[in-house]
């Protein structure tokens, strides 16, 4: 269907010019029914099979084209009939420019383009154009004698039609940004139209109804044109709104309201010899104009006025909710500084709000924050400030003194004890709450009113790291915490820069021999001022930084480089593998199966001996791109272990949807081995799960002989933990265990 409009306008041109050049009826009557027939199809069919809307507007213009079809080919079959018999055309083409005119204002209706300064507008031009028409045409076509009054009435209605169809046209094209291929061919046909109307109109001044088929290329053009709007793709594009911001004035109003300004004016120079009815029509068509230029006037400056005030409230206001916005509630809290009660300020955050975008579409996630917006409002006083900071972030701002905040805290968190139906879904939903408060200003209200939004801003994200539905009060020591917080973020980011930061290795010790398997790559860094800082402590900032990509890269690259030059020198043995932590956002990442492709042929490192380690809350989110990495990865021959086995999400399900090649049983299961009961049979059925799935087990956390024996009495083969050693650098970990060599153990009981 794409090229049918080619074809049909290529078709359509053809005919009306064999129509144009061709002395025969038949050829021509062949011609207007093939183009008519093409178009009156088209209407039909086209934007239906595209899904245009609306859908009731199609057919208006289909029947609408099918009718003047049939006034056309009436048209000289009846001319030279005696009586009323000519009129017999007029009783479709009439009906047809009706259903014309439907079918343009429904088009209109749906693109919302009928504004009041567009409509004004067109109504001076079609009054101007009615003007114009009535005195040099539609009048001195039905004083002509000799034919029956109801065809002189006829002749001087169709001027009168095509100036309504202007001001239709006259709206669309004030009100367009855009112009595709549809909205051109449809605003051609129109003109086509109007073009065939003028040409018949000045014909029908000296009493004729038809002079020849010439008359009719005209109407045949527009039918190609609106043939075409039909067919092309961009027909859909119709009914869509694309207005422009409306503009007082413009030059292309201008330009429209000057000729009509002035035509009352030029009509009285041109009819010098004027009648007192010629004059009387010109003076209230003038008269009309001038109240409708008036009317346009007010109306400019009354919708200026709205238009400011409409950005003054978005300026102010949150777009979804309504409510006051970040500026407007700033602006409330520094007027409450100005007086002696404490000011209180609480932040709040929708707990799980992704999860509802994710799940439920991001329509559902708006209607939500409008019902949290609207709950808020409504459970809380009416000197309570309510504001929308955007996204779901609110924030209310009170005078109270600390009994009655306690209580306004209550009322804040009762808002959330009650589901919200949204789109016919119940959803429960929580918030994390920071509250911060002060008295009076010190300094600027403005700057205050910051530092205490800003110290409400951090009692939330506290309160968010407590645990969804927390509510935290702000105290000084946060602020230092937050600074902390900030100030070891730029330092990891210029440790990763100057090379503070290097890779620490762990033995995993084949429990019957006591050699090391492999290692597990762990990173460390050692700050030139604070000394050794945790990995607890630095990767949730790099996590929360976005710099845990860069860290896993040096990592990983570390690593494979290590063990290239260990199976180099002799320090490994060929099976040694080294087991590398990758997180969730490293998994998203479509390029990283191809870059440890290309990392271990770079170092020499056989991608058997590389164990890609990951946690089981990774493993929920693993669709999509995550658990395409991870096959990619598998496929490359790389071991894909999970770690912490048995704290997270753990479920067979992940184990057999995803390529998994081992575990890594938590240290928390091995601390009571040989002690608990409990804990030797959850191991061992652990081990039995995974010994059934094909799976390597590898036990964490093995601190002493006991526990060792134990893993190894319920089948555990590999163990990691301090009972060989914590993890070391490269060069004491090549003297400890080299292959050659490997040390006795030393564990601990």
């Amino acid at each position: 269907m794409t090229e049918k409009w080619r074809l049909f306008a290529a078709a359509g041109l053809a005919a009306s010019v064999a129509y144009l050049v061709s002395s025969n009826p038949t050829v021509d009557a062949a011609c207007v029914l093939l183009i008519g027939a093409g178009t009156i199809t088209a209407c039909f069919t086209g934007p239906r099979r595209r899904g245009a809307e609306p859908a009731v507007a199609w057919p208006l213009l289909g029947s609408s084209a099918l009718l003047c079809l049939i006034g056309v080919v009436l048209r000289p079959l009846v001319d030279d009939l005696p009586g009323l018999w000519p009129m017999l055309s007029d009783l479709a083409t009439v009906p047809g420019y009706v259903l014309l005119v439907a079918f343009l204002a429904v088009l209109l209706r749906q693109r919302q383009s009928l504004e009041r300064h567009a409509l004004l507008d067109g109504l001076i031009a079609c009054v101007a154009g009615a003007l114009v028409v009535i005195l040099l045409l539609a009048a001195p076509a039905a004083a002509v004698t000799g034919r029956p009054a109801a065809e002189s009435v006829l002749a001087g209605l169709y001027p009168l039609v095509d100036v309504v169809v202007v001001l239709l046209v006259v709206n669309l094209t004030f009100t367009t940004t855009t112009w595709p291929v549809s909205l051109v061919t449809l605003l051609g046909g129109m003109i086509s139209l109007l073009a065939g109307d003028l040409a018949y109109a000045i014909i029908g001044i000296t009493g004729l109804t038809y002079a020849s088929p010439a008359f009719d290329v005209p109407f045949l053009v527009a039918y190609v044109l609106i043939g075409v709007t039909a067919l092309h793709p961009s027909v859909t594009r119709l009914g869509q709104a694309s207005r422009p911001p409306v503009q007082a004035w413009s030059a292309g109003r201008i330009a429209l309201l000057a000729p009509a300004l002035a035509s009352p004016f030029v009509l009285l120079l041109v009819l010098a010899d004027s009648t007192r009815a010629e004059r009387v029509t010109i003076a209230v068509a003038g008269t009309l104009i001038a109240a409708l230029l008036l009317a346009r006037a007010v109306t400019a400056v009354r919708s200026q006025v709205a238009a400011q005030r409409r950005a003054e409230h978005q300026a102010m206001h949150d777009a979804l909710t309504g409510l006051p916005n970040r500026y407007l509630i700033t602006e409330e809290v520094a007027r409450m500084l100005g007086g002696s009660e404490p000011v209180w300020v609480f932040l709040l955050d929708l707990d799980g709000f992704k999860y509802v975008n994710d799940g439920w579409g991001h329509d559902t996630g708006d209607q939500l924050v409008i019902e949290v917006g609207r709950r808020l409002r409504e459970c809380v006083p009416d000197d309570v400030a309510v504001a929308a900071l955007g996204g779901d972030e609110f924030m209310l701002a009170a005078l109270r003194d600390e009994e009655h905040a306690r209580t306004l805290t209550a009322d804040i968190q009762n808002c959330f004890s009650r589901t919200f139906g949204v789109r016919g879904t119940e959803l429960t939903m929580t918030c994390s709450m920071g509250i911060a408060s002060a008295t009076g200003a010190a300094g600027r209200p403005g700057d205050v009113a910051e530092a205490l939004m800003r110290d409400a801003d951090t009692a939330m994200y506290r309160a968010k790291a407590e645990g969804a539905g927390s509510t935290t009060v702000f105290d000084a020591a946060m602020h230092d915490r937050v600074r902390e917080r900030i100030e070891l973020e730029v330092s990891l980011r210029q440790a990763l820069e100057s090379g503070q930061l290097s890779v620490a290795y762990q033995p995993i010790v084949d429990l019957a021999t006591g050699v090391p398997a492999g290692a597990e790559a762990l990173v460390r860094w050692t700050h030139p001022e604070r000394g050794p800082i945790s990995p607890a402590t630095f990767i949730p900032i790099a996590e929360e930084a976005g710099l845990i990509t860069a860290l896993g890269d040096f990592v990983r690259q570390e690593s494979l480089r290590q063990l290239g030059e260990w199976r180099a020198d002799g320090t490994v043995g060929d099976a040694f593998y080294v087991s590398i932590n990758v997180s969730g956002r490293q998994l998203t990442d479509p390029r990283l199966a191809l870059m440890v492709s290309s990392e271990i042929l770079r170092y020499g490192v056989p991608a058997r001996c590389v164990a890609i380690e990951m946690t089981e809350s990774v493993l929920v989110d693993a669709s999509g791109v995550p658990g395409r990495v991870l096959f990619e990865l598998r496929e490359l021959g790389c071991q894909v272990l999970i770690d912490d086995f048995g704290t997270g999400f753990s479920a067979l399900g992940y184990l057999r949807r995803f390529p998994i090649t081992g575990i890594k049983i938590d240290r928390s299961f091995v601390i009571g081995l040989g002690q608990s009961p409990e804990d030797d049979e959850i191991v061992r059925a652990v081990v039995t799960m995974s010994y059934a799935l094909g799976l390597t087990v590898i036990a964490e956390g093995v601190e002493t002989r006991l526990q060792r024996d134990a893993l190894a009495a319920v089948g555990v083969t590999r163990g990691q933990g301090w009972l060989w050693g914590p993890a070391v650098p490269p060069a004491e970990f090549a003297r400890h265990w080299h292959v050659a060599g490997t040390a006795a153990l030393t564990g601990r009981d």
